[in-house]
């Protein structure tokens, strides 16, 4: 589920992630199923959204680009919205 501005939409997510090496930081990324709200979102600037899926943690993320099917990108860092050891 994603959350811009009050606004619940159900989505479809696929995550994942890794943790920096470097700085140790976790990076969480993924794309959010072709969804006409997301598109629309995207294309009127509101990138920043809520994500949350069963078992997880309500966790900021950022969409950052559409492929060509309508997908959106989403990226994150930190703990990630999905259980993680």
């Amino acid at each position: 589920m994603l959350t811009v501005d009050g606004k619940q939409l159900d989505v479809e997510v696929h995550l994942m992630g890794h943790l920096q090496p470097i700085d140790g930081s976790f990076r969480w990324y993924g794309r959010v199923t072709a969804n006409p709200e997301v598109i629309a979102l995207y294309q009127s600037g509101h990138t920043e959204v809520q994500v949350r899926i069963p078992g997880g943690l309500d966790r900021t993320g950022k969409l950052t680009e559409l492929d060509p099917w309508g997908n959106a990108r989403i990226t994150g860092s930190g703990r990630p919205p999905f259980p993680y050891p």
